[in-house]
């Protein structure tokens, strides 16, 4: 936790210099690292709705290739089992759960990262890259914003946007989390809202599109708050759409029934500008284990969660956005 407090009083005066930078933060918040916005592309790479680190150049990969290897049913349901007691007993009353899925493709991370579409690229070279949908804060003007999305469905189903938007559990998870991001920023700031309740947003796949669902909650910042960027930002994680409610005992829990290391999956990556900031949560995530391609992916356990449906969309999430 050393290096963490560094890196958070590193931000701090970053911010209250208006000099820019760039960062990573790993699920646990034990090794986050901070890079120069024009750091080389040997070191890393990333896109932003608004910025991008790397010129872009012509595609000339294609993804023709694309296995996985998820791990059972069986074996899934015991950390499922494992969530569900503990919400019984009232430990948590949402818990992110997630799995590892090798993969075998015939492209390297850095040929996933060029041909993906996300609102969010980050590659870390020879470690994992991410093509994020979901925005973790952004701070425009002293606003700052959360964007948590909580809901998936495969596009194609029939009446796919009525029947998510509709669904009881994605209902109670998407409220249990809007409550949490709320409290989150009640933090950190004043006057917070939610602006837009469960919109819907369709992504593009190389096996289907999805649709997922988000909502938009505001608040407004101190005027020194640059000065306390990385207070802000660590006073706030892990990120509540990942992690669970409530946090501390919910990440307990998930180091129990996940039994793996996420590492950097579930933690954030942000730029900021002198002045503003956007930042992004790090799912749809590969990993390079030994040379050895990890997909990880996973969706919120309520009481109401069945072990067949999470399982199901723990499987959907396993893709990468094309087209």
């Amino acid at each position: 936790m050393k290096n963490t407090k560094k890196i958070q009083i590193e931000m701090n005066r970053l911010g209250s210099r208006g000099e820019p930078f760039v960062f990573l933060i790993d699920f646990l918040m034990e090794k986050p690292l901070i890079f120069s916005v024009d750091t080389p592309p040997e070191k890393l790479q990333w896109q932003t709705p608004k910025k991008c680190s790397i010129q872009t150049s012509a595609i000339k990969h294609k993804l023709t290739h694309w296995k996985t290897f998820p791990v059972s049913f069986t074996e899934y349901k015991k950390g499922f089992d494992l969530v569900q007691q503990h919400i019984r007993s009232g430990d948590t009353y949402l818990l992110n759960f997630t799995q590892p899925t090798p993969v075998k493709t015939n492209l390297s991370l850095e040929e996933i990262f060029q041909i993906s579409r996300a609102p969010y690229k980050i590659l870390l070279p020879n470690k994992f890259v991410c093509f994020s949908p979901e925005p973790f804060v952004k701070i425009e003007d002293g606003q700052i914003s959360s964007f948590p999305m909580k809901g998936t469905i495969d596009a194609g189903t029939e009446n796919a946007e009525e029947l998510i938007l509709s669904d009881s559990k994605e209902l109670a998870e998407h409220n249990t989390i809007v409550d949490l991001i709320r409290n989150d920023l009640s933090l950190v700031s004043e006057n917070v809202k939610v602006e837009k309740f469960r919109y819907l947003e369709r992504i593009h796949t190389n096996n289907k599109d999805l649709w997922q669902v988000s909502s938009k909650i505001t608040g407004n910042l101190p005027e020194n708050y640059a000065s306390k960027i990385g207070d802000i930002l660590f006073s706030m994680l892990p990120a509540g759409s990942i992690s669970g409610a409530p946090k501390k005992k919910t990440v307990e829990i998930i180091h129990e029934a996940e039994k793996y290391d996420r590492d950097f999956y579930a933690g954030i990556f942000g730029v900021f500008d002198g002045h503003n900031l956007d930042s992004c949560v790090l799912i749809r995530f590969i990993e390079n284990q030994n040379g050895k391609l990890v997909y990880k992916s996973g969706g919120g356990i309520t009481f109401m969660s069945k072990a067949e449906t999470e399982y199901e969309e723990m499987l959907k999430k396993v893709y990468v956005p094309v087209g």
